[in-house]
């Protein structure tokens, strides 16, 4: 059975759904209201955090009691309201777009973002059961932090990254576990006479290793005999090569995620340039070889009338605005400039300059025409594109 009713009211129910969905659940803000939204969210996200970190100094707490508390209630209530309806508009979800209405609610429940929401809530229950003070609802407020990251395109791509490279992560975790027990096998065999209060026993003495293989090293234990020296020395070598290990695999992992994104959004940028619109994946793979990107703070002028051409643009983020004869024009993400005075080789035909912060793709009219000799192909569509526009 069908959780909306029949007819109209179901459908327009259904579209709301949807829209409800959409709004909530976008990854990138390109409507007005979204944008409006995700930024309230994100800055009640930090007010709140804000909150709680200086709640914490007794005289802040005092003095500001009432202003805590107005912060307290708004993010819960908005954060409450937040997590029903993304509930609510949970089976307008693909992977739940075939389950039963209710079904696809718990499924989306057991996630580990609305995992997180519904912590984010929970001190507002738990406040009616537990005392006040109860330090474990400063914790649970404090998981609002992570909800910043359906905001943020760099904490997904790096929990992107954590989630590919987990298999690679736990086998570091495990080799550290085993150098943790050799270790301290090791230190407990050497020290625990010298010593027997700190290396009296293979527990006590993994304090030690923990410490040690992490280069935390403070100095609370330390060895007294030359075998156990001997051994820490072994240990210190051996954790500066552990703490490299998962920082080269996450580093490596997140380079290649934003390069992965950085490719996909620039391929589907070049398909839909009119210039490059009929090239195929391998032309367009070889057109990408050649471009540079530069960023641009705003109000700069990046293209000034009547200089020379060498390049043309295209906008991977912000906006830029054309002074034409006709009047400004401002171009956005997707869009691209100054083809045609390098296409024919003459001066630049209008000032172009930053609206905001953007990033541009260069293509240089050297490797324009380099691309051009080494492709023919290339070179007879990028001729019949020109001659369209002349």
């Amino acid at each position: 059975m069908s959780e909306a009713p029949a007819g109209g009211y179901g459908l327009h129910q259904s579209s709301f759904r949807r829209r409800v969905h959409l709004v909530l659940d976008s990854a990138i803000a390109t409507e007005i209201w979204t944008l409006l939204l995700h930024r309230t969210y994100v800055t009640l996200v930090l007010t709140s955090v804000a909150a709680v970190v200086l709640e914490s100094m007794p005289e802040l707490a005092i003095r500001y009691a009432s202003w805590f508390d107005v912060v307290e209630m708004l993010s819960l209530g908005a954060f409450t309201v937040d997590y029903m309806l993304r509930l609510w508009s949970a089976p307008e979800h693909t992977p739940y777009a075939e389950m039963h209405p209710w079904r696809a609610r718990w499924e989306w429940a057991r996630t580990g973002w609305a995992i997180i929401d519904l912590l984010s809530i929970l001190p507002f229950v738990l406040a009616f059961f537990v005392p006040a003070d109860f330090k474990v609802l400063v914790l649970l407020r404090l998981l609002r932090f992570f909800k910043l990251a359906r905001y943020s395109a760099g904490m997904r791509s790096l929990l992107a990254a954590l989630e590919a490279e987990r298999k690679a992560l736990m086998a570091s975790m495990m080799v550290l576990l085993g150098l943790v027990l050799v270790t301290a096998s090791a230190m407990h065999l050497f020290e625990h006479e010298a010593q027997p209060e700190k290396f009296g026993s293979i527990p006590d003495a993994m304090w030690w290793a923990i410490v040690t293989l992490t280069t935390v090293g403070y100095g609370d234990v330390v060895p007294v005999t030359v075998a156990g020296r001997i051994v820490a020395g072994f240990t210190m070598i051996m954790g500066l090569m552990m703490l490299a290990l998962p920082i080269g695999i996450v580093a490596n992992a997140f380079a290649e995620e934003i390069h992965r994104r950085e490719f996909v959004v620039t391929w589907g940028m070049l398909a839909r340039v009119p210039l490059f619109s009929s090239l195929d994946a391998a032309e367009i793979a070889e057109v990408m070889r050649y471009l540079r990107s530069q960023t641009m703070p705003a109000q700069t002028l990046i293209v000034r009338k009547g200089e020379d051409a060498r390049c043309m643009y295209f906008v991977a983020a912000g906006e830029v605005e054309v002074e034409a004869t006709s009047g400004p024009v401002r171009l956005g993400e997707g869009r691209f400039f100054g083809e045609m005075a390098l296409l024919r080789n003459q001066p630049r035909n209008a000032n172009i300059r930053s609206v905001t912060p953007v990033k541009l793709l260069l293509l240089d009219g050297v490797d324009l025409r380099s691309i051009m000799d080494r492709n023919p192909e290339i070179q007879r569509r990028i001729e019949a594109v020109m001659a369209e526009r002349v």
